[in-house]
């Protein structure tokens, strides 16, 4: 009895300062913006209640509209090219011999670059004059854009930021193609599936939950990271065509000290991450469902 409860004593302690964390540093925030949500604040006087005015300026707010149209558009084209890339990558260093270890390391290594230090790469890389990736691009013969300053080709160059940062979920992907049984694939080999054969019918359907887990979360992970690239590379431009929602609510609260009207802007975008969360678990039940008992993958 002494021994369990000095180990009870002993992680409490341990989780004590996540404990604290948790609600200084999230729980009491959201609960304060939550009231803010309806209240007049320039962080200069006191807060003043409007009660709904912030909800109801949402609707004919142009920038709004902007950044929410922006974000829905980068969300849909960076999760899908991280999930395809780190697919692709995990089917094709599977099996790399002795170049195992440092070719799975350079795919997961951009990962875990800071990502301010991250956004200023890319800023030199992209840069149209005498950047590293157009100057690439002019010796192969391919067209040049003008990243940065042109309005599609300021959208995918942050796609492309973010899709290089696909290492967690290669790694998620590679230990989930590690797992399948090699005899299913020998017995799919045998009967004279194709190597096309073989991943529609078996290592597709068995890393779909994997693949459907992956897609939730950069969901979740691409919003948060998408505000230091807007920041740092495009500062929403050029002509906000890459506005995207957590930039404007930054530059609403700390640029027009409007803290309330930002508060509504940053509850909007959890209540839209809830809204494609929960449509993304309903195709993903659908999808296993039909995997399991309808048509064949």
């Amino acid at each position: 009895m002494g021994n369990n409860k000095w180990h009870r004593s002993a992680l409490t302690l341990m989780l004590l300062p996540y404990v604290v964390g948790l609600v200084g540093l999230i729980l009491v925030p959201s609960a304060l913006s939550i009231v803010l949500a309806f209240a007049r604040f320039d962080a200069l006087t006191a807060p003043t209640w409007i009660g709904s005015g912030n909800v109801e300026r949402l609707f004919s707010d142009r920038l709004f509209g902007i950044a929410l149209g922006n974000t829905l558009v980068y969300l849909v084209l960076a999760v899908l090219f991280r999930i395809l890339g780190a697919l692709g990558l995990a089917l094709l260093l599977q099996r790399t011999g002795r170049m195992e270890t440092w070719t799975r390391s350079a795919v997961f290594s951009p990962t875990v670059i800071p990502d301010v230090a991250y956004a200023l790469v890319w800023l030199v890389a992209f840069n149209p004059r005498y950047g590293p990736v157009n100057l690439v691009l002019g010796l192969l013969g391919l067209p040049t854009p003008a990243w940065i300053v042109e309005p599609g080709a300021a959208m995918l160059a942050l796609v492309i930021m973010a899709t290089w940062q696909l290492g967690e979920g290669f790694v998620v992907l590679l230990a989930s193609l590690n797992e399948i049984p090699a005899g299913l694939m020998e017995a799919g080999a045998l009967d004279g599936a194709s190597a096309w054969q073989r991943f529609r019918h078996i290592t597709f359907p068995l890393l779909l939950p994997r693949l459907l887990l992956l897609t939730a979360r950069d969901l979740i992970v691409n919003l948060q990271a998408s505000f230091v690239p807007t920041l740092l590379v495009t500062r929403g431009g050029p002509g906000y065509a890459t506005l995207l929602l957590p930039l404007y609510s930054y530059q609403l609260a700390f640029d027009d000290l409007r803290f309330g009207y930002a508060a509504t802007v940053v509850w909007a975008l959890y209540l839209i991450t809830v809204l494609v969360i929960v449509v993304q678990s309903l195709l993903s039940r659908r999808l296993r469902y039909e995997g399991s008992f309808g048509p064949s993958l």
